[in-house]
């Protein structure tokens, strides 16, 4: 008994911080989530010698369910991706065409941006995917951050081998996260910028996702819309719904 007490007392400490670290994280997870979100944004593709603007809308209810929709260039008018519980599908107007996305295409780039499938669609989870602990304390942007580590759960099915994620202390803003390979390799970072108030939260409004190893590239999403906790049915997250929406 004393021996297992002991063991409790010099255990709690890292229990605790599990703990903390997993709630500091479903706060800032919930933060840009609501219980819905419908959104407008604009994704900028930057490349050396190009830039690409795509106009998109995005539905989101909880963690099962999300639609996002391309408005334009006229070319991609119409595309649409939907994830409902596990299952992601993708619709392509000038196919006619639906196609399930298998696990295996989440790592791959999102419609030719620096953002995954998973980014957009997140398929995985940050809250329940992933182990944090708190490794230390940041500045960003003079806000007091923590400094967390995402580490895979053996059973999950996830694209990063490791996520290091600042979080504001004051209103649980995600600023700065690092995506790391299964080998320790850094191959991504995204930042977050322009904090203001929108819909009654405190939200970063411009994200940029930089490749580690690709000069003068990068990708924006600049939102200029967000609305939280209108209702949603859930019967509008359905394959026909996806097809009709333009």
């Amino acid at each position: 008994m004393k021996r297992m007490f002991i063991w409790l007392f010099l255990s709690l400490p890292g229990l605790l911080s599990a703990q903390n670290a997993t709630e500091i994280v479903r706060k800032a997870d919930e933060k840009m989530r609501g219980e819905t979100s419908h959104a407008e944004m604009l994704i900028r593709t930057v490349r050396p010698y190009w830039t690409r603007e795509m106009e998109v809308k995005t539905w989101m209810k909880g963690t099962s369910y999300a639609m996002i929709l391309i408005k334009s260039p006229a070319r991609d008018k119409g595309t649409s991706f939907l994830k409902k519980k596990k299952e992601v599908w993708n619709w392509l107007p000038a196919l006619e065409r639906t196609i399930k996305l298998p696990p295996s295409m989440m790592s791959q780039s999102w419609m030719g941006t620096d953002f995954t499938n998973d980014d957009l669609v997140k398929e995985s989870s940050a809250v329940e995917d992933y182990q944090h602990t708190i490794i230390g304390d940041t500045v960003i942007d003079s806000r007091a951050c923590y400094v967390i580590q995402f580490i895979p759960k053996p059973e999950a099915t996830v694209v990063w081998g490791k996520l290091i994620v600042c979080i504001d202390k004051k209103d649980f803003i995600e600023l700065h996260t690092r995506f790391y390979d299964e080998e320790g390799a850094l191959l991504n970072t995204m930042k977050a910028y322009d904090v203001r108030l929108m819909d009654g939260r405190t939200i970063p409004t411009r994200l940029e996702m930089i490749p580690a190893d690709k000069k003068g590239q990068k990708t924006e999403i600049i939102y200029r819309s967000i609305y939280f906790n209108r209702p949603i049915d859930d019967h509008f997250f359905s394959v026909e719904q996806m097809k009709q929406q333009n």
